[in-house]
This record gives C-alpha cells, structure tokens and sequence, in this order.
C-alpha cells in the first residue's frame, strides 16, 4: 500500500545518495595527485620566508601562491632553489610559484656586501667588490670616494664621508675643519658612523670619535659593551650587547633619552632624533617630532630603519618601506618601493638598495644625489 511505497522511495532516495557520495569518493581517490599538489617551504640562514609561511601546504592544481622572503639586515636573498622551475623570477624577494605538480623550495640567504648611505646631500654605495662610488654635493670632496679598494662599510657625515677596510683602518674625504677626517692611525675598527663628527666601534666593544665635540657628542671614551654605534649631526648613540642603549651629545629634544630602551637591536640617529628597532619588529623614537618624525609607535615587523634630516624611515620584513616625517620633498614617498634589503636617509632624501644591487631614490634632488638609477652594487 501507501506506507510500502513510501518505504521504497525513502530506500531509493537513500540508495541514491549513497552512491552519489561513493562517485564523489571515487572522484576525490581517481583524480589524487592530479588535482592538488603540496608545497613545502623552508630558508636558510638570514632570512625566513613570510607568506606563504614555512612547513607543507597544500594547493589545487594550477593555483598561482605568493612567495615572499623576509631578510634580516646584513643579508640579501639569493636566489630560491629547489622545485623552481614554475617560479616566476628565483632572484626575487617578492615572486610566485604556480602549483603544477608536488614541489619543494628553499629561500637561500647570502651576506650583503653592498650598501649605501645618505650623507647631508649626498649619497654614497658600497659595491660588492670592495669599491666605492657616491653622487651629491662635492663641495668639500665628499664624493672623491673613487679610488677607495677594500671597503666593507661606508658612513655619510654632514660633509665627510667615511670608508672601513676590511683591515680595520679607516679612510675619510671631506670637510675637515672640525677634524671629522683625522682617522688615519685608528685600527682595529668594526663599525664607522658620521654626523659632523666620526665615530668608530672598535672590537673590544668600546669607542673612540673624532671631530666637532662642542656638545659632548664625543665623550664615548666610556663606554663598553657596545656592538652598534650611530651619530647624529650633534649626537652619538651607542647599542650595548644587552640591548640597552646609550646616547651623548645635543639633548636639546630629547633625543639622547634613550636610557630606559631595552631589548633594541638596532638604532639610528638623525639630525635632532633617535630611533631603536625593538627584537619584536616594533619601533621605538625619542627627540624632536615637530613633523612626526618619531611617530612610529604602530610600526610592527620591522627589521631595519634609518633617520634623516626630519624624517625616519623603516624597512619592514617583507623588503616594503615605511617612512614618516616632513615630505617636503616626497622623502617619504616609499609606498610601491618592493625587494628593498637596505634604507639608507640622508637630510632630505630617501634611499632603498634592493636585493639585487640596484637602487632607488627618492626626495629632494638639488644636487642629484637621488641619480642613482643607474647603479648596480651587486
């Protein structure tokens, strides 16, 4: 009767849908590895990769996944290796890989051997063969930099620049009024820094300086436990081994207030402020911020920063920039800057070294010390 017919349709529709999810099953099963592919990500050292993120992940067939390496300052990416022939440029920091079959890619690190700084108006790059080229005001020589061999780092004073041999001597062209280039008989130096005066950081962890020192800025002769130095046009800043952080100098803003830091992994000083990039990627400023040039309290993931003039600039770990401050000059127009390992700032313009030894710049430009289109340092 009625209830046996519709007992029948109610074990036809079961009997269907069994076999429907069966064929489904069955789909999954048949189509296996031609379907959905994984991707295991690793790095070496100097860097990790952010997204995707590291481990095994899996993907459908023909899905396209960003591959962004994140560099730690000091390193550069070389190259990605491994499964890599779906990746769209292996060289790049910021790349894609489309997902044809199961693959495996590493994000391979290598040391930076080139770098650049901004000077007052002028900026210099260290290539990676141990010379020096540098654009800008030369009034002073500042920028006869062309026969320097040897270099592993160069500074950018108000007017002077400065080149540390992989010796441990020291070289300066420049202004030389204040003796801000008299460094010819230091040895044993690791780090240089240049405001209007020269810092050196030397192995045993302690200072010396020389130069302009009618605020102070030179009174380093104490200091111990330091493994990065920084100067500023009138003040000198100290990064202790602890991740405390020292300062001497002009403190007419405030900017030498900086005793309280803690666990800071890197700093920079600029005309009149200081900044300190915390281990965590946040951002930490002290001085003068009559143009926001200290407001990087909401800066997060950050590796690196650099400070101008009157304006502050930070690399974050993906290689994009942030930059606040006056923009007088469109110093802080970094917005679409990618692949950036290295910022460097000078008093009014911005410089971003990519991981492939080019450059870019930008700011003001009265004595074409943004003209570095040109430059490779790689």
């Amino acid at each position: 009767g009625l209830c046996s017919y519709t007992l029948r349709v109610k074990y036809v529709a079961r009997v269907s849908i069994l076999l429907v999810v069966v064929a489904l099953i069955a789909s999954m099963v048949s189509c296996g590895d031609h379907e959905s592919y994984t991707l295991t990500i690793a790095s070496a050292n100097g860097g990790s990769v952010i997204a995707p993120g590291e481990g095994t992940f899996g993907y459908a067939k023909g899905t396209v996944v960003d591959l962004v390496a994140g560099i730690q300052v000091g390193y550069r990416l070389v190259d990605w290796t491994g499964d890599v022939g779906t990746v769209a440029n292996v060289n790049d920091a910021i790349t894609t890989i489309t997902m044809n079959g199961d693959c495996s890619v590493t994000a391979d690190f290598g040391e930076a051997d080139f770098m650049a700084a901004g000077g007052y108006y002028d900026t210099v790059g260290l290539r990676s063969d141990g010379t020096v080229v540098a654009v800008g005001d030369d009034a002073y020589g500042q920028c006869k930099v062309g026969d320097w061999t040897d270099i592993i780092q160069v500074a950018a004073g108000v007017e002077h620049t400065v080149g540390l041999m992989s010796d441990g001597t020291v070289a300066a062209v420049g202004d030389n009024w204040l003796g801000q280039c008299d460094v010819a008989n230091w040895t044993d130096i690791i780090q240089v820094a240049a405001g209007l005066h020269t810092v050196g950081l030397k192995s045993d962890g302690t200072v010396v300086s020389v130069g302009f020192n009618s605020y102070g800025q030179r009174d380093v002769e104490g200091w111990t436990d330091i493994v990065q130095v920084a100067a500023g046009t009138l003040h000198t800043v100290g990064l202790k081994a602890d991740g405390t952080v020292v300062a001497v100098g002009s403190n007419n803003y405030g900017q030498c207030d900086v005793g309280t830091w803690t666990d800071i992994i890197q700093v920079a000083a600029g005309e009149r402020h200081t900044v300190g990039v915390r281990s965590d990627g946040t951002v930490v400023a002290a001085g003068y911020n009559n143009y926001g040039q200290c407001d990087v309290g909401k800066w997060t993931n950050v590796v690196q920063v650099a400070a101008g003039g009157r304006h502050t600039v930070g690399l974050e770990s993906d290689c994009t920039v942030l930059a606040v401050g006056w923009n007088w000059a469109g110093q802080l127009d970094v917005g679409d800057w990618s692949n950036i390992i290295q910022v460097a700032a000078g008093n009014s313009h911005t410089v971003g070294v990519k991981s492939d030894g080019a450059l870019v710049a930008v700011g003001w430009d009265g004595f074409s010390q943004c003209a570095v289109g040109s430059w490779n340092l790689n």
